[in-house]
């Protein structure tokens, strides 16, 4: 795989040095960084490779990340700047007409922090998996041990289209569907929006996203969902965070436990937004070793 990264390397820095105006820049980066381009499908086959090689190739492909984007700005600087001095050249301008109204866009925050999330995972070597947010009951509650008549059930319920088709409550629905259809070793994230009849406060809505983990293999152990969740939140949230495991009862899992990270506007001393408490909630766990099951959930 190292060959293949430097491969793309190579003919991603070519191409860049060869192009001539700002659209055909701008399809070469979806081309290599895109969501579907080569670098980010490279990165998720990274499950394939062995736990030694993973953080290996994982910090090579970032480097290439980093070099392709760096290039990628410098051209478009000088590419803007060459259409700018052929503009003056050629153009006549009115100096006297109103300036239009310049406006800005971007990515909206929950797609940016899902796309981070997504970066750091498939760094670790976890595939992403997707699934329908129309979905059956069978996938949401049954295969989950949650039958019509289970307390947990009430707790998640959620909006019905029909008798046995929902909004999902959960993304677990994905771990069902990939489940069902790959033999482990299984690990992969399900980030995506979920739906509940919750009264909308403070920290409840009827509509919002989640992003769970599901690893299926030989001697996992609850240290590697400890170790796992340490680098997701010094990646996510900075190098100085902690994390601590609460025992926690929930009624759909056994043994499970809440997992809350160092505050990180105060750094764990205790501030209005950590409630004074220096600790943050920010997901619930739970591990499966009689399964070899290993599950994060946020």
């Amino acid at each position: 795989m190292k060959e293949e990264v430097e491969k793309i390397k190579k003919a991603s820095l070519e191409e860049i040095s060869k192009i001539k105006d700002l659209k055909e820049l701008n399809e070469m980066k979806v081309k290599y960084l895109g969501k579907k381009g080569e670098l980010t499908i490279l990165l998720r086959g990274m499950g394939n490779l062995s736990p030694e090689e993973r953080p290996i190739i994982g910090n090579i492909v970032n480097q290439v990340r980093d070099e392709i984007q760096k290039a990628i700005e410098t051209k478009e600087g000088i590419l803007k700047k060459e259409e700018i001095n052929k503009k003056l050249k050629t153009e006549n301008i009115d100096v006297t007409e109103p300036s239009k109204k310049i406006t800005l866009g971007g990515k909206h925050p929950l797609t940016q922090i899902i796309e981070e999330v997504e970066e750091i995972f498939l760094g670790m070597g976890y595939e992403i998996a997707d699934g329908p947010e129309v979905e059956t009951t069978r996938n949401v509650f049954d295969q989950l041990n949650t039958p019509i008549d289970h307390p947990a059930r009430d707790l998640q319920d959620t909006f019905y289209v029909s008798e046995n088709v929902v909004l999902r409550s959960q993304t677990s629905s994905v771990q069902i569907r990939v489940m069902e259809n790959k033999k482990p070793p299984i690990k992969i994230i399900c980030p995506g929006a979920v739906y509940r009849s919750d009264t909308v406060d403070a920290t409840h809505s009827p509509a919002f996203h989640q992003i769970e983990g599901l690893v299926v293999d030989k001697n996992i152990k609850m240290t590697d969902l400890k170790g796992t969740l340490e680098m997701f939140a010094k990646k996510c949230l900075g190098e100085n965070t902690k994390i601590r495991f609460r025992p926690h009862h929930f009624p759909y899992t056994e043994p499970s436990a809440e997992a809350d990270v160092s505050c990180f506007v105060c750094g764990g001393k205790g501030c209005r937004v950590c409630k004074q408490e220096g600790w943050i909630e920010l997901l619930r766990v739970w591990y499966g070793s009689s399964k070899g099951i290993t599950k994060l959930w946020n």
